[in-house]
């Protein structure tokens, strides 16, 4: 949910962690979206690491490993705070493991190019949904998601990778426009079987414990996700 950024929070959102985690329903979504975002870091540290090996020059694999870094560093972050809040954080990652699993292992890149691409737009269109989740969070819990999705800078190393990619080649941008495409698909219906397979995750997006959610309000939420996706396409030099 967009909000202006001078909007007075209300309901969940104007309160800390100590007030609203009272309600044990919200208590339990947090703990779900604190774990599957601390796995997601962690599974994209070692996506980073891996790719880093079909890195075509030392510079790039350099770069790579330090963006991994950036990475793991978030899934500390997120570990620690889980541990704060009394809940054990494997415990917490366990429940989103095989489908973000299941999700790289049919998106396996078959190259370079490819590494980079589903790295933008996969990493992306996760940053989206989180981020439209966090307008509903505690301004606690707020703070700690917005800051572990700050750009650890693959955004850009990807767009000017891909765009000279495409320059020095353009058959090159066919084959990655339909690749984008096939990510964007596997993303979305990997977040929408996530939310549907945790209650507390779900009811908190469809208007129970975070107000104002509505079922179609997470239309207009997954309409948005893609609209920003399509400004991602065009920022590769790639069609939608």
């Amino acid at each position: 949910m967009e909000t202006p950024d001078n909007a007075t929070p209300t309901g969940i959102a104007a309160k800390d962690w100590a007030t609203a985690s009272a309600e044990p329903q919200y208590r339990a979504a947090v703990i779900d979206l604190l774990g599957a975002l601390a796995y997601g870091e962690l599974a994209a540290f070692e996506r980073l690491a891996e790719d880093a090996k079909l890195a075509p020059t030392l510079a790039d694999k350099a770069e790579l490993a330090k963006m991994a870094s950036a990475e793991f560093h978030h899934f500390e972050q997120l570990r620690d705070r889980l541990t704060a809040v009394d809940a054990e954080p494997t415990a917490a990652m366990e429940p989103f493991a095989k489908a973000l699993d299941d999700f790289h292992r049919q998106t396996a890149p078959s190259d370079w190019l490819e590494g980079l691409v589903k790295a933008y737009v996969g990493d992306s269109i996760a940053s989206d949904f989180y981020r439209e989740v966090a307008a509903r969070l505690d301004s606690d819990t707020r703070g700690l998601v917005l800051s572990v999705l700050d750009d650890t800078g693959h955004g850009n190393f990807a767009v000017e990778k891909v765009r000279a990619a495409i320059d020095a080649d353009p058959r090159v941008g066919g084959r990655l426009a339909l690749w984008a495409r096939r990510l964007m698909g596997e993303a979305l219906s990997q977040a929408q079987r996530v939310v549907a397979e945790r209650d507390a995750l779900s009811t908190m997006l469809v208007g129970g414990v975070a107000d104002g959610f509505d079922l179609a309000e997470v239309g207009r939420m997954f309409s948005r996700i893609t609209e920003a996706h399509t400004k991602r396409m065009a920022a590769l030099g790639l069609a939608a």
